[in-house]
């Protein structure tokens, strides 16, 4: 795997872990929630652009594979091109789920 793409899956599931370790809400984290909504944001951007890098990367094996280009081999330009699928499908299943639970939260009765 690519150092980005594990750093991704790092961060992801440090993040699963603090969801799932802080289940109980004090009076002092409600604070700390709504000051990482904005490092959520930047995350979330920071995926995206790590995500849009691989795919650029994997683009750019193939051209150079395409061209003759002797210092890329197929099974580099096939591995960046898998990643570069996987991290895609990845983002668009967190996209999904955004989706979904933005429709769920809307259709709450108020």
């Amino acid at each position: 795997m690519d150092i980005k793409a594990n750093s991704l899956f790092a961060q992801m599931q440090s993040m699963s872990l603090e969801a799932t370790s802080s289940r109980q809400i004090s009076p002092s984290s409600v604070n700390a929630v709504n000051n990482s909504s904005s490092d959520f944001g930047a995350l979330l951007k920071d995926a995206v652009n790590k995500v849009n890098d691989i795919q650029l990367d994997a683009g750019a094996k193939k051209m150079a594979f395409e061209m003759g280009d002797r210092s890329v081999t197929l099974a580099e330009t096939m591995i960046a091109s898998a990643k570069a699928g996987i991290a895609f499908d990845a983002t668009v299943q967190v996209r999904n789920k955004f989706v979904e639970a933005y429709k769920e939260i809307m259709n709450m009765p108020v």
